[in-house]
């Protein structure tokens, strides 16, 4: 495979409890293209966010490792942002403060003070919060909090964007507004993008490859799937595509499989989703700049 950005080998990871070592992951293997969006899903429990905290150099591997441009990770490091659930911005300063902290860190002696001002109004911009740059937390909405969130990930231009669960904890239109911003963003920038996730159609909205996760303890890759669907990709247009329910079935077989069910009882699930698509669509047309 050509072009590798990053790869995990042979990855273990044993956690401490006092009955012994609980092994939540055991030979994850994954190679990630330069540019490629992977998303990460599985059951609760699987392992998903522990690998993603290996790449960020949060956890160190019981074994094996994570390479990434030839180099191996042992620590955080300012070419790997991660953007959370929790929005974890620093409640007594604003968006624009907030931002400036990460590009204070890593631009420290290389961007003059206008530079930096600069920078940090673009990816603020980038985002569709140049609006609101001296409002604190307190005073905007949680998808706000989440592109503020993204705004100062991007900030650090790191190669590798690892987002773990950010839209999981919005309403359904904030969460669907922030996933268009991402593929407009990695359509912009290019970065290659790892996120954990628990929702099968944004999995599939925005992944190029979609790695399936087998419960835990001891889980690894399952399987992988390619996405194949040109971008820009719009929600509306392809959710009524064949590719997009073919894929999407694909992963919710495995999901299924995995706990034992059959395949049949998702299908009670599919208008519920179509309807959800729907009614996006509807509040699009009324008001497209929620959140």
């Amino acid at each position: 495979m050509n072009n590798i950005h990053l790869e995990i080998t042979g990855v273990n990871m044993d956690f401490p409890t006092p009955n012994g070592p609980f092994r939540a992951l055991e030979d994850v293997n994954l190679k990630v293209l330069k540019g490629e969006f992977v998303s990460i899903i599985g059951h609760s429990g699987c392992g998903k966010s522990t690998v993603l905290n290996i790449v960020a150099g949060l956890y160190q591997a019981t074994a094996g490792g994570v390479i990434l441009n030839g180099k191996e990770v042992i620590g955080p490091g300012p070419e790997r942002a991660m953007v959370f659930q929790n929005h974890s911005l620093l409640p007594w300063l604003t968006a624009y403060e907030n931002v400036e902290l990460a590009v204070k860190t890593i631009f420290k002696g290389k961007k003059s003070k206008a530079e930096m001002k600069d920078w940090i109004e673009h990816n603020m911009k980038l985002v569709h919060m140049d609006h609101a740059l001296h409002k604190r937390p307190d005073e905007i909405s949680g998808g706000m909090k989440q592109r503020v969130g993204i705004a100062r990930a991007l900030a650090m231009e790191p190669e590798v964007l690892l987002l773990d669960e950010p839209f999981g904890a919005l309403d359904a239109l904030t969460r669907a507004h922030l996933q268009d911003s991402v593929m407009e963003i990695q359509a912009d920038l290019g970065n290659t993008m790892m996120m954990v996730t628990h929702d099968v159609d944004e999995a599939v909205l925005l992944s190029d490859r979609i790695v399936m996760m087998t419960n835990g303890p001891a889980a690894c890759v399952g399987e992988t799937l390619h996405v194949d669907m040109p971008k820009p990709r719009d929600r509306i247009a392809v959710s009524e595509g064949k590719e997009y329910n073919n894929c999407r079935h694909e992963v919710l077989r495995f999901l299924y499989e995995r706990h034992g069910k059959k395949v049949e009882v998702l299908e009670t699930k599919e208008e519920g989703q179509k309807n959800d698509v729907v009614n996006f669509k509807q509040s699009k047309q009324i008001n497209n700049k929620v959140a």
